[in-house]
């Protein structure tokens, strides 16, 4: 079967044009701007008329931990890729803190198998550094592996990698982009045992706002520079994950293509639209590693989305069960949630308050995740490419509930948001995945290819 899509507005490539779009097999076989371009229809097309609506390349989330194996009670590759799609997202890279951590060629292997058998979106894993682990590391495949995942700083086990030597080796013999989660473990330490000292003697109140004042900005910045050092020594590939705050962004430089740099940045939809006065609100909902900081570190990270000092837009989906987080105990409530399903909602309604361009959101979660990790045949609506394409309607509002959710978890920090788009219909290799608000159980996606 082929499909066409019918005199939709593409936004693709800095333009905002009409065409139509003909998919045969798993790739784009043409695009015909102008309306009404297209007027042949044999037996066998399926005609999708997408008159009013807007068609991107499907979202590629850099960063989820769809926590398989080991912490399914919270989430799967099953379900949370198909909370992916219903959101537009057409490929994820997830991460290595499972159960077992994947830090070994084996384990990662199992993942990649595991995903071809439940993924509704095309897929790849990032291997886990650890302090001992570099002889592991240097058997990746830089074709197959999206990248190595660091952990400078934060409760992962054996993934935090804290020692000079295994940092040296890793920054100078990495075969790919090393991801970094920068935020300094002693400065977080200190802070928290400060805090509980204080707490037990009635002098600060443990809640969710605690949360900025232990992962500090002068933890992130400590990590980041320390990280983007060792990079830029070294002449490593350094992504780092999450910026939270203002002051990490004079690591950035703006000044130059995507293609050219060696140390890129990535933010994630909730750094952009909450702040610390919605602790009040939404408790420890929206706690999350790195802290979700103040309303000045949000509004000058909405403008380096729009100046070039983020390249990415990542989720960082990290479910827990609501019980895990709504505890009584700031030091017992988990960091992370889910997100995977509500990016692209969350950043056209930045979009609808005059924020930032649709151009600007499709190169920031579609193009730039391609360019940087080196995708092949992604990322973009081009003639020959996969056709991962979402169709989205920019007039119809919905207000997000935790009951529409595909997550496992069933909730979502987001409950309650107004939104005024909603994505239609979403593609994964040229099969239609979702539409009519479901998802198709018998499609699966592919593993990711790098061009490196």
């Amino acid at each position: 079967m082929e499909y066409i899509i019918k005199n939709a507005t593409l936004v693709n490539e800095g333009k905002t044009t009409l065409a139509s779009v003909v998919i045969n097999g798993d790739k784009i076989a043409q695009i015909v701007p102008g309306k009404d371009a297209i007027n042949r229809v044999s037996t066998n097309d399926c005609v999708i008329d997408a008159e009013g609506l807007y068609l991107i390349p499907g979202i590629i989330d850099e960063h989820v931990h769809f926590r398989e194996p080991g912490l399914t009670q919270k989430a799967d590759i099953f379900t949370e890729s198909r909370a992916a799609v219903a959101g537009g997202v057409t490929s994820f890279m997830d991460m290595p803190n499972t159960n077992p951590q994947t830090t070994t060629i084996e384990l990662l292997e199992q993942k990649f198998a595991t995903a071809a058998q439940k993924s509704a979106a095309n897929y790849s894993f990032y291997l886990g550094a650890t302090n001992d682990n570099i002889e592991e590391i240097k058997k990746v495949d830089p074709k197959k592996v999206c990248g190595i995942k660091l952990f400078m700083g934060s409760s992962t086990g054996n993934m935090l990698v804290n020692e000079d030597d295994a940092l040296v080796r890793l920054f100078n013999e990495s075969p790919c982009l090393i991801a970094a989660h920068c935020e300094d473990e002693q400065i977080i330490h200190e802070n928290t045992v400060c805090a509980k000292d204080l707490a037990s003697k009635g002098e600060v109140v443990a809640d969710a706002g605690l949360h900025p004042f232990i992962r500090t900005t002068e933890a992130c910045y400590k990590s980041t520079s320390k990280a983007v050092d060792m990079a830029t020594r070294f002449g490593a590939r350094l992504h780092i994950l999450h910026i939270s705050t203002k002051s990490e962004l004079t690591l950035f430089r703006n000044d130059i293509p995507l293609k050219d740099k060696k140390i890129t940045a990535e933010t994630c939809p909730h750094y952009l639209t909450f702040c610390d006065k919605d602790y009040d609100e939404k408790g420890f909902a929206i706690k999350c590693n790195p802290a979700i900081k103040m309303a000045s570190d949000r509004e000058i990270l909405r403008k380096a989305i729009v100046d070039g000092h983020i390249d990415t837009i990542g989720t960082d989906h990290a479910p827990h069960l609501w019980h895990e987080k709504m505890t009584d105990d700031y030091f017992t409530a988990k960091s992370g949630f889910p997100s995977v399903q509500n990016s692209l909602d969350v950043m056209l309604n930045l979009y609808h308050q005059g924020l930032i361009s649709l151009e600007k959101i499709v190169e920031l979660m579609c193009h730039n995740p391609a360019i940087l990790y080196q995708i092949k045949g992604r990322g973009f609506i081009r003639e020959g490419y996969y056709a991962d394409l979402a169709l989205i309607d920019l007039s119809k509002e919905k207000t997000i509930k935790n009951g529409d959710m595909l997550y496992k978890c069933g909730w979502t920090p987001y409950d309650g948001m107004k939104v005024k788009s909603q994505v239609t219909h979403t593609f994964v290799n040229g099969k239609l995945v979702y539409h009519d608000g479901k998802v198709e159980d018998n499609i699966f996606g592919k593993p990711l290819e790098f061009e490196r």
